[in-house]
C-alpha cells in the first residue's frame, strides 16, 4: 500500500509566475518591464524578511530568462509558460543551469570559488545560467571578495540573484553592483485575502475571525501565514474556527482586552485585578494581552484623532462598536499613555519572577497618573503634596497669593471673636484657623500651591486653588457638624478676591512680560524670574526688580530675560533685590482668574434651572466642577 505525499500549503500554492505574486506589485513590474523590453541586469538583490517571497521571485526570474514556451520556439517573457522542460525543470529544482547556493551553510571561500568555477563554462539547456545564493549576508568577508570581480564584470550569459534578509551585513562592494529591490512584509488584510482563495480551493470551511486572527500572527510573512493555517486545519478537525485559532495561538480573547480597557477607563482597578486572575486562570498569555490591547488602542487613537476614520476591514468586525464607544469614553491623553505604557510593559514581562503580576503592575500603572474619581478635579490633587492636616504646609509657592476671604457671620461679629476652622473640599479633618477680627471678613490662606518642577506657574496657581468653608467653633467642645446645606451654599461667589496693589511699574511690567510669555521667547527658570517679580524702578540703563524668593535671583536668568526685553526695545540691565511683592503678573493673573470664576459661580448659581434642582430635589454642585471658559 502506498504512502499518502501531502504537500504543505506554502509549498504547494507557492506562485508559478508574477501573476500569482501577492502583495510585491512594486518589484513584479519593475521585473516585467525589464523583461519585456530586454533590458536586463547581470546583478539582483532581493531583501525582505522571511516568507515574503524572495526565493520564489528569483525562480520566477529564472524561469523567465530561460522559458521556451510550450511549443518550444518562446524567448525571454514576462509571462513563463510554465509546462516547457526548463520551466518544470526549475520548478523542480533539476535544471542544470540554475544552482541554488544556501550561503548560511556554504559561507566560505571554497564554497564560492568552486561556484565561480562553473561560470567559464556555457549554459547547457538554457540560455542564461543563474548563480541564486541565498541568505548571503551570511558569506565571510574573503568570500564576498572572492566574488566581487565576477560579479562586476561576469559572462552575458550569466546573471547573478542574491537575496537576504538583513541587507546592512552586505557589503557595499557587492550592492553597489546589483540591482536592490525590497520585497515588504505583507499587510494583514492581504494576508486575509489569500488566505480566504486558498481555503475556497482546499475546500476548508474558515471563520473571518479566526483567518484574521492568523494574518496578524503571520507578522507580514506569507510563509508564515500559510504554515499557521496547516497547523489550525489540523488542530481544527479540518475547520478553521475563531476558538480554536485563539486557543491554538495562545491569543487572548477580545472581550478580556475590551473589559480591561473599560475598567481602566472608569477607573475600576478591582475590576482589572479580576480579569487579570481570569486571565492566569484559562493560561492565556500575557504578551499576547499586552500586544493585543495595543492595537486596540491604535485604533481607538486613530478614532479620537480623526473622527469617522476607519478602515474598509474595521466595519466588519464585530468590536468596531465597542472600541468606537471605549474611544469616546476613554480620553485621548490617556489613550496616548495607556498606548505606552503597554508597548514598553512587553519588555518588563521576562523580568519579574511573575509575567501575570507583571502585567498587573503595567495596567495599574495607569490609575497611578490619572486623575482619581474622589479628587476635585483639579490638577493640583494628584501634583500636590499631601500634608497631614495638623502639619502647616512649607513656604507656599506664592507668599503674597491673594487670599480668599468669607465674610464674617452677623452673630460672630463681637468684641471677643471666636476661632474659625477651615475646612478644605474634600479635607479628612478641619484645620483651625486665626481668630475672626471684629470689623473685617475672616482671611483664609490658601492651600499649598504646586511644586517648583511642575508647569507653568502662574497658570497653575490659577487653576489650583481649593475652595474653603469657614464653620464657626464654640467655646467648648467640638466644631459644629459640617451641614450638607453648607457645602452646597459653599459654592455661591460669596468670597471676595483681594487683588494686588496695583502701580504704574507695574502696568508697563505686566504688559512686557505677557508680550514675551505669548510670543515664547522666554520659558523656564527665566519666565518664573519675570512672572514672580516687581518692577521697583526703571532707572536710565537699568531697572531693579523685587523678588521674594533668593533662589530667582541668579545670574544667567537676569541675563536671559534682558536679552528677552531687547526683543521688545528695551536696552537695560537687570538688578534684583529681595523683599516682599504686592504687584507681579503672577498675581494680577490669579486675581483676574479668581474674578472670572467668581462670575462663573455666580452665572451657575443663578440660573432658575440650577436654583429649581438645588430647591425641589435637593441638588447640590460639586466643588470644584464650575470653571469659565477660555478667554
Amino acid at each position: 500500500m502506498a504512502a499518502m505525499s501531502y504537500v504543505v500549503l506554502a509549498r504547494k500554492y507557492r506562485p508559478r509566475n508574477f501573476t500569482e505574486m501577492v502583495g510585491q506589485g512594486h518589484v513584479v513590474q519593475a521585473l516585467s518591464n525589464a523583461l519585456t523590453t530586454q533590458r536586463l541586469h547581470h546583478a539582483y538583490l532581493f531583501t525582505g524578511t522571511r516568507g515574503v517571497g524572495k526565493t520564489t521571485v528569483s525562480r520566477i526570474l529564472a524561469k523567465s530568462l530561460n522559458c521556451l514556451g510550450a511549443d518550444g520556439q518562446g524567448g525571454i517573457t514576462a509571462e513563463p509558460c510554465g509546462v516547457c522542460q526548463a520551466c518544470t525543470d526549475i520548478d523542480s529544482g533539476r535544471f542544470v543551469d540554475y544552482t541554488e547556493l544556501d550561503a548560511a551553510s556554504n559561507r566560505g571561500v571554497d564554497e564560492v570559488q568552486a561556484l565561480l568555477e562553473q561560470a567559464v563554462y556555457k549554459p547547457v539547456q538554457g540560455r542564461f545560467k543563474v548563480f541564486m545564493i541565498d541568505e548571503v549576508h551570511m558569506l565571510t568577508n574573503t568570500a564576498f571578495n572572492a566574488m566581487l570581480k565576477t560579479l562586476e564584470e561576469p559572462p552575458e550569459y550569466l546573471k547573478f540573484v542574491l537575496a537576504t534578509t538583513d541587507p546592512q551585513k552586505v557589503p557595499v562592494t557587492v550592492l553597489s553592483r546589483c540591482l536592490q529591490f525590497n520585497l515588504r512584509p505583507m499587510a494583514p488584510e492581504t494576508v486575509l485575502e489569500h488566505l480566504q482563495q486558498v481555503l475556497q480551493a482546499e475546500n476548508v470551511s474558515s471563520d473571518v475571525q479566526a483567518l484574521r486572527l492568523i494574518s496578524r500572527a503571520a507578522r507580514g510573512s506569507m510563509r508564515d501565514a500559510l504554515s499557521l493555517t496547516d497547523q489550525a486545519i489540523a488542530f481544527g478537525g479540518g475547520q478553521l474556527q475563531e476558538a480554536t485559532v485563539r486557543q491554538m495561538l495562545g491569543a487572548v480573547d477580545r472581550s478580556y482586552v475590551l473589559r480591561l480597557i473599560d475598567s481602566l477607563a472608569r477607573s475600576d482597578g478591582a475590576t482589572v485585578v479580576d480579569t487579570i486572575d481570569t486571565l492566569r486562570l484559562n493560561g492565556l498569555n500575557a504578551a499576547s494581552t499586552l500586544e493585543e490591547m495595543t492595537s486596540v488602542l491604535q485604533r481607538m487613537a486613530v478614532l479620537q484623532a480623526v473622527p469617522g476614520r476607519a478602515e474598509a476591514s474595521e466595519h466588519e468586525d464585530p468590536d468596531a462598536a465597542e472600541i468606537m464607544r471605549l474611544a469616546q469614553t476613554l480620553p485621548a491623553d490617556e489613550t496616548q499613555l495607556l498606548y505606552s505604557l503597554c508597548l514598553h510593559g512587553r519588555g518588563e514581562l521576562g523580568l519579574a519572577p511573575d509575567e501575570y503580576a507583571a502585567l498587573t503592575m503595567v495596567l495599574l500603572r495607569l490609575l497611578a497618573f490619572k486623575p482619581t474619581a474622589a479628587a476635585s478635579g483639579s490638577l493640583a490633587e494628584k501634583k500636590t503634596l499631601n500634608f497631614p492636616p495638623q502639619v502647616p504646609p512649607a513656604s507656599p509657592r506664592f507668599p503674597s497669593q491673594p487670599e480668599r476671604t468669607v465674610p464674617a457671620p452677623q452673630a460672630l461679629v463681637q468684641p471677643a471673636a471666636a476661632p474659625v476652622a477651615a475646612v478644605q473640599a474634600g479635607a479628612a479633618e478641619p484645620v483651625a484657623a486665626a481668630p475672626l477680627p471684629t470689623p473685617t471678613p475672616q482671611r483664609i490662606a490658601p492651600p499649598p500651591a504646586v511644586p517648583q518642577d511642575e508647569g507653568p506657574p502662574w497658570e497653575e496657581s490659577v487653576q489650583t486653588s481649593r475652595r474653603v468653608v469657614a464653620i464657626p467653633v464654640h467655646d467648648a467642645g467640638e466644631p459644629d457638624r459640617l451641614d450638607p446645606s453648607r457645602v452646597r451654599d459653599s459654592a455661591e461667589p460669596t468670597a471676595v478676591q483681594a487683588a494686588p496693589v496695583t502701580t504704574a511699574e507695574g502696568d508697563f511690567w505686566f504688559d512686557a512680560i505677557m508680550q514675551l510669555v505669548r510670543a515664547e521667547t522666554i520659558g523656564a527658570l527665566v519666565r518664573e524670574l519675570a512672572l514672580q517679580s516687581q518692577l521697583v524702578a526703571r532707572d536710565p540703563g537699568q531697572w531693579v526688580l523685587r523678588v521674594e524668593r533668593e533662589t530667582l535671583n541668579q545670574a544667567n536668568a537676569r541675563e536671559r530675560l534682558s536679552v528677552a526685553l531687547q526683543t521688545l526695545g528695551h536696552e537695560v540691565r537687570l538688578a534684583v533685590e529681595i523683599g516682599t511683592v504686592t504687584d507681579s503678573p503672577a498675581l494680577r493673573v490669579a486675581a483676574e482668574a479668581a474674578r472670572r470664576q467668581r462670575e462663573a459661580e455666580a452665572h451657575i448659581l443663578g440660573d432658575p434651572f440650577v436654583q429649581t434642582m438645588m430647591r425641589d430635589f435637593g441638588g447640590k454642585i460639586v466643588p470644584g466642577s464650575i470653571k469659565p471658559l477660555a478667554a
